[in-house]
């Protein structure tokens, strides 16, 4: 009897442990499902990978200590609890309790420290590249030049500004999209090396396992061997000014066929990263614009306002001052147009406005000036007078860099 009394109470104590079982099972399923999503990425490069290895391994020696740890003091309070009527004992000190203490935590250090040395090894040796790139971070777009060819050019912001102040959806890739994405070829050793033109800039691709920040007189560098085609993007991670969320980076990895392709032609006909894992769509050949054509000057200068200036000044021209001032009907665009050419290739000191002279063309800058000059109602001279809806041309920039002493502007 006592036997039968003794098994039930077994199985019951099983049924117990099954259900206890079954119900932490669906209460953990759903965590255990977005663990992937929620665990950092593998990434598509040998030191993606090792990071995540590496991460994994410690992660694994984290959880195993915890439960350990934890067990024991749980163990001890229920087992040695006052409820039980346990005495407490009574002694000072145990040297071998001590020395466990210390020198399996060190152990446990030590383990850990090979690997992660092995990493941070690999990821700094940039020796035999076979291309090489240099980022430069600048408020607050990138700057890409590849060292190896004659190419050279910014990478700008792509997101409309009507989702930006909420008047239209959102995109999938809300604000890590740009106009120009940096194109590599795979299964070739990129050296990235990084600086920056006015503060500290933080140039950060999960996918390659790279963050690197880009520091004023200060080149960092990292490199990658991408593993297959495709988009990968991140963005700057250091705060580097009122619009250091405008600042993404998209990175296409091409076929060394398609690479070599777009060498050739000069790095002019690349795909433009928009909504979408790999939605492209082709730039517009370069044409020479007739400025005497005033609806096509406008048309270049609002792609070019919309690619440099709507961040700062907005679709509208308002700006946000007096940290970026109004562009309607201001001294800047109904005033002297030298001075509206000098702003754009000196900047202004101490304040956000950068200097445009090496990242716009002459043609690029007249066209710009000429859209802000005649845009929202600054043409009307009945109302700003003479200097309102002025045109400028190419030639007039070129001349004011002779002027300023300053050098050719890019093609």
């Amino acid at each position: 009897m006592a036997m039968m009394i003794s098994v039930r109470m077994r199985l019951k104590g099983s049924q117990v442990l099954v259900r206890m079982f079954f119900v932490l099972s669906m209460f953990l399923s759903p965590f255990i499902h977005t663990a992937n999503r929620i665990n950092m990425s593998e990434g598509v490069t040998p030191v993606s990978h090792e990071i995540y290895q590496l991460h994994m391994l410690i992660f694994y020696i984290c959880s195993i200590v915890g439960i350990l740890t934890f067990g024991v003091i749980t163990y001890t309070i229920l087992k040695h609890r006052k409820s039980r009527g346990v005495k407490p004992a009574k002694f000072h000190g145990n040297i071998l309790v001590e020395v466990v203490w210390t020198v399996v935590p060190l152990v446990i250090l030590i383990g850990m420290v090979y690997p992660a040395a092995k990493v941070l090894l690999d990821m700094d040796d940039t020796s035999k590249a076979d291309v090489s790139v240099r980022v430069t971070g600048i408020q607050w777009k990138w700057k890409y030049d590849y060292l190896d060819h004659d190419i050279s050019f910014y990478s700008n912001l792509a997101t409309p500004s009507a989702q930006i102040e909420g008047l239209e959806p959102k995109g999938e890739n809300y604000l890590l999209e740009v106009d120009k994405p940096i194109v590599v070829p795979i299964h070739k050793k990129i050296r990235f090396l990084f600086t920056s033109q006015d503060v500290i800039h933080s140039w950060w691709v999960p996918e390659l396992g790279i963050k690197v920040d880009a520091m004023p007189g200060y080149i960092s560098d990292a490199w990658a061997i991408i593993e297959k085609p495709g988009i990968y993007r991140g963005q700057c991670t250091e705060l580097c000014g009122m619009m250091h969320g405008y600042m993404p980076i998209v990175l296409e990895a091409k076929t060394q066929e398609d690479y070599e392709a777009w060498l050739n032609n000069k790095g002019q006909d690349m795909d433009v990263a928009v909504a979408g894992d790999i939605g492209t769509m082709q730039l517009p050949a370069l044409e020479p614009i007739d400025f005497d054509d005033l609806p096509k000057v406008m048309d270049k200068g609002l792609s070019i306002y919309k690619a440099n200036c709507t961040a700062c000044h907005k679709d509208n021209g308002q700006g946000m001052p007096p940290v970026f001032p109004s562009f309607v009907g201001t001294s800047i665009v109904i005033g002297p147009p030298e001075e509206h050419i000098k702003i754009l290739l000196l900047g202004v000191q101490g304040k956000a406005m950068q200097s445009y002279a090496d990242q716009l063309s002459d043609e690029e800058i007249a066209a710009v000036i000429t859209y802000e000059r005649n845009a929202w109602g600054n043409d009307d001279k009945e109302k700003y007078g003479e200097y309102a809806g002025s045109i400028v041309t190419p030639q007039m920039v070129a001349d004011m860099r002779v002027e300023l002493g300053l050098k050719e502007g890019r093609k």
